[in-house]
């Protein structure tokens, strides 16, 4: 996928105030104006409104991804739910394996299953949009996390977020990540009442899965589409679909700063990535504090003397106009 113009939630003739900006999709419309308005260095979860059948009666939830293999951009973890005797509504929105369906279609189907009272009265969908920023920070924190990990808590917490939002759950079917019998076995221990099963290319076998499947793609693809550089990336540069063997991905990833590297959109830990930082980027050296320090710190502790005036206690001390241009800030220490 290329970047595309930016989307644009525009006022409401009657006044009303665009469904997007009041924290709600419900279309196509409001999709990427309210993934616009998130910040893409973070992750965060949507949840759709869950309609009173899923509260009543006893449910089947679907769970799948987007965006696993690709340099660029995020992953999305999807949820879908609906009552297990509504399989006929399933059928009619025509639900399939999303990466079979042309883009188009899946966002036709997206966009009934949200507008539509047949649907809307009995679906309820979540995503999970997982950055790239935070999956490459787990996986090359001190303490990794494998993306397989990663995968499988964010489908536990989506799981999580549906039991809070008192969907009835009876039944769970997952696509796998990694052998089906272990990831099955470890939601069993986590979720014992229920039915689950975890299967193979799930979202071509059960219709609620590729609800599921459907709202993670259609998520991720706008995702791209309302991307927003904060490292003074040209705003209309093509960057492809993000899979390595795309050429306008390769192109876009041979032309980077070479002391900063890659904008957020990139997943820097990934082979493709690092591999192309080290052919071409500045070495940086970063020196460790010396043994002497070390025991200073140890001896008489890491306390600075600015901390006793008044002024260092009360106001927040300004960044410097370097750090603040290149969007660098502090992470948190792992």
């Amino acid at each position: 996928m290329s970047s595309s113009p930016k989307l644009e939630v525009k006022p409401d003739p009657d006044g009303e105030e665009p469904e997007a900006k009041r924290g709600r999709i419900e279309g196509l419309d409001t999709l990427g104006p309210y993934i616009a308005g998130q910040d893409n260095a973070k992750s965060f979860v949507y949840l759709s409104d869950i309609p009173q059948l899923c509260k009543d009666e006893p449910c089947v939830l679907g769970v799948d991804e987007a965006g696993r293999g690709p340099v660029l951009g995020p992953m999305v973890y999807g949820i879908a739910f609906s009552p297990i005797d509504k399989k006929d509504v399933l059928k009619k929105l025509g639900f399939a394996d999303s990466k079979q369906l042309t883009e188009e279609k899946r966002e036709h189907i997206f966009d009934e299953m949200n507008k539509q009272d047949f649907a809307t009265e009995s679906i309820g969908w979540a995503v999970e949009v997982i950055s790239p920023n935070d999956i490459s920070m787990s996986m090359l924190r001190r303490s990794k996390r494998s993306l397989n990990e990663v995968s499988m808590d964010s489908a536990i917490g989506l799981i999580h977020k549906a039991i809070e939002a008192g969907v009835n759950i009876a039944e769970v079917y997952v696509d796998t990540v990694g052998p089906p019998e272990k990831y099955q076995a470890k939601l069993k221990l986590i979720f014992p009442n229920f039915k689950i099963t975890v299967a193979k290319k799930a979202d071509s076998t059960y219709p609620i899965v590729s609800a599921a499947s459907i709202c993670a793609k259609v998520s991720r693809d706008h995702a791209l589409k309302v991307w927003k550089f904060r490292e003074g990336t040209d705003p209309e540069v093509k960057f492809g679909s993000g899979y390595p063997g795309d050429p306008v991905t390769k192109k876009f990833l041979g032309d980077f700063d070479r002391v900063f590297g890659f904008p957020r959109l990139v997943r820097f830990s990934w082979s493709t990535a690092s591999n192309a930082l080290d052919k071409k980027a500045f070495d940086v050296e970063f020196d460790d504090e010396d043994e002497e320090q070390e025991k200073a710190k140890a001896t008489y502790g890491s306390e600075k003397l600015s901390k006793y005036f008044a002024a260092d206690r009360n106001e927040q001390r300004k960044r410097h106009e370097y750090f603040r241009e290149r969007h660098l800030e502090h992470v948190a220490e792992i």
